[in-house]
């Protein structure tokens, strides 16, 4: 079984201190604060980056999924918003919305949709949100290259 790493460090009050996050494979290190989290100074965020973790899992799984079920794929996009605000005494993700485009040959959309339900649920970082809800778009889209 792999392990993955990731650091953060924070110094500081809670509204004017600074911090930082990094991955361990050196890929990414970014700033965050208070207001990257709360408001919209530049920098990164905790909600951020489970956005980014669940939309690259989402998109390879859903990618694998339809390999497995004999389908090609010429791309597949996913965006990710990641819902974060009060809930009751403190705050919470409430909700994950993810929207997909998949330009896949030879499927029909119900099919499709089928096979990124089950991904929805399958894939590794959607398990660990499991007590979150995440509601998914998902399009199936026609090659430029078909057209």
């Amino acid at each position: 079984m792999s392990i993955r790493n990731a650091k953060a460090t924070w110094n500081g009050t809670l509204k004017e201190g600074k911090g930082t996050m990094a991955l361990g494979s050196g890929a990414f290190e970014g700033p965050f604060s208070f207001n990257t989290r709360m408001g919209d100074e530049p920098g990164t965020n905790p909600e951020e980056l489970i956005g980014a973790a669940l939309a690259g899992c989402f998109t390879m799984a859903l990618n694998a999924g339809l390999e497995k079920e004999g389908f090609k794929t010429n791309g597949i996009k996913t965006d990710a918003k990641v819902n974060f605000g009060k809930d009751g005494e403190g705050f919470a993700i409430t909700k994950v919305d993810l929207e997909t485009e998949a330009d896949v040959e030879g499927i029909e959309d119900g099919e499709f949709q089928q096979i990124a339900e089950k991904t929805k649920s399958s894939c590794p970082v959607s398990k660990a949100l499991a007590g979150t809800e995440i509601v998914l778009n998902a399009t199936l889209v026609k090659s430029q290259a078909a057209g």
